[in-house]
């Protein structure tokens, strides 16, 4: 029987991603004997017109890839779709994104899907190397995303002769601060925490709503508690806003949970 410490003797670990795939990985996070709050720093919402990504998925037949860059692009985009056409091949960046495709009953039997194949460094970077960019060569790519994003990927297939869209699928707000969520805010800024984070901007969202909620001096006590980050950029980030316990795990949930289950 494994041991789990006593989860009244260490920090709580606060998830930090959308509340839509918050829950999950906090069951998971709860079942190693750890504490868990849930404080989401992104919120997902749709786009408010449809109409764009519906005409995009409508023509799927004409792209040889489509790329999702988040399990919020796959989310937001299938539950448009009633099948998806199998002679397009999908490329992702995350095994978050896997899991989704999985959840909307695609997977490497009945679609072709290219992922990078480091699994300590998944990004657009390591798919643009995994993708068949000679096979790709002439044809049209589709790239399903945020309200923005890096435009790394679509620079580089265009660079390899392309054709690259962008289709919008759904918006990433930083969630107001209300009455709720400021009191847990400045209680876990106060007491202590292990945060998990998953992205570049829910960390600057975290400052900011540290600094609308209780001014400079909670800045200063969150930059001083310990984050868990899935990737070297996010780590990045994060010593640039002047964190000084950065543990950099690599991409994929069970690396987020061993880094946390060896970190108590």
């Amino acid at each position: 029987m494994p041991i789990h410490p006593d989860p009244s003797a260490v920090a709580p670990v606060v998830v930090t991603r959308p509340l839509q795939q918050a829950t999950a990985f906090a069951a998971q996070v709860e079942a190693l004997g750890r504490r868990v709050e849930i404080f989401p720093l992104l919120a997902i919402e749709p786009v408010e017109d449809t109409a764009e990504l519906q005409a995009a998925l409508g023509r799927l037949d004409a792209f040889a890839l489509a790329v999702f860059v988040s399990p919020n692009a796959i989310d937001a985009a299938l539950r448009l779709l009633p099948r998806w056409p199998q002679q397009v091949a999908i490329g992702i960046v995350g095994e978050g994104s896997r899991v989704a495709l999985r959840a909307h009953g695609i997977d490497g039997g009945n679609a072709v899907i290219f992922g990078p194949q480091r699994t300590d460094k998944m990004d657009s970077e390591e798919l643009l190397k995994a993708l068949p960019l000679e096979q790709l060569r002439g044809k049209r790519a589709l790239i399903v995303r945020g309200q923005a994003g890096r435009d790394f990927l679509g620079e580089a297939l265009q660079g390899q002769g392309i054709v690259v869209e962008y289709v919008t699928a759904y918006r990433r707000l930083m969630p107001p601060l209300d009455a709720r969520n400021r009191a847990q805010l400045l209680a876990l800024a106060d007491a202590g925490a292990d945060w998990v984070i998953t992205s570049s901007e829910a960390l600057r969202n975290l400052l900011e709503l540290a600094r609308l909620a209780g001014g400079d001096d909670r800045v200063v006590k969150l930059q001083r508690q310990r984050i868990f980050v899935s990737h070297h950029r996010i780590a990045q980030t994060a010593r640039s806003l002047g964190f000084c316990s950065v543990i950099l795990t690599g991409s994929g949930d069970e690396r987020l949970l061993a880094a946390l289950q060896s970190s108590p």
